[in-house]
């Protein structure tokens, strides 16, 4: 056994977390694709290399450069069937983003009931998870950022700046703001809402991502945000560590 450099390379960003033999967390990080500096090299004797990517390929390709190795000299995580007490419900098993798949197993880890399991970055992924730890599905829709981009993009005489979220917005930027982030809201609470009407007993929500932070005040239901779930989904399948 060795240390692990676990890597979550999303959309955006690149999320990283390096371990110890006993699965003590050393390091950990963030950064975007154009500034991987300081990312660990994966030279390191006798380290060990896991990815979960949902990047482009020239995204990889970056990453691969900052680590100093080639696409071989890593492990690629995938979604299976079923891991670390999940039972992976989608249509296609393997074709559920491994972002979601590890967030999921991450989950299982840290309640034995029903969860939401959201994902709050450049999309919206509000996934449900049963108290018999079955993946029964979820939804995907654009992020702040697109949600704005969207906006600019189809609409004229859009305000450059940023607005904020108010109740009853009386200018333009406050009116896409309030409305962007709202509907973000209005997806986590319904996704709660149908996960509580089919579990037999409470449902938790854990909430991830960059933009997490930013959409917590205006919710409606009490959500425990865990900013590094993905890469803890990460730990408990590459040390062998799970739970039943």
């Amino acid at each position: 056994m060795s240390d692990r450099l676990l890597i979550d390379a999303g959309n955006t960003r690149v999320k990283w977390a390096l371990l110890s033999e006993q699965s003590t967390w050393l390091a950990q990080g963030a950064a975007v694709y154009a500034a991987l500096a300081e990312l660990p090299r994966a030279a390191a004797p006798d380290r060990r290399v896991f990815v979960a990517s949902v990047a482009s390929a020239e995204q990889e390709t970056r990453l691969l450069e900052a680590l100093g190795g080639t696409r071989e000299a890593v492990q690629w995580l995938t979604s299976v069937p079923a891991a670390g007490g999940v039972v992976n419900g989608y249509d296609a098993p393997a074709r559920l983003g491994v972002d979601r798949w590890l967030g999921l197993v991450a989950a299982r880890q840290r309640t034995a009931g029903a969860t939401l399991v959201v994902s709050a970055g450049t999309a919206l992924v509000v996934d449900a998870l049963d108290a018999d730890g079955r993946f029964l599905g979820g939804t995907i829709q654009p992020g702040l950022a697109l949600g704005r981009r969207a906006l600019e993009q189809g609409l004229a005489h859009l305000p450059a700046t940023r607005g904020r979220v108010v109740e009853f917005p009386c200018n333009t930027a406050d009116a896409v703001e309030s409305g962007t982030v709202r509907a973000l809201c209005a997806s986590i609470e319904q996704g709660h809402a149908r996960l509580c009407a089919h579990a037999a007993g409470p449902v938790q929500c854990l909430l991830t991502g960059g933009d997490a932070p930013a959409l917590m005040p205006f919710l409606s239901l009490p959500c425990e945000h865990v900013p590094a779930l993905v890469l803890e989904g990460m730990d408990v399948l590459t040390s062998g560590n799970l739970t039943p």
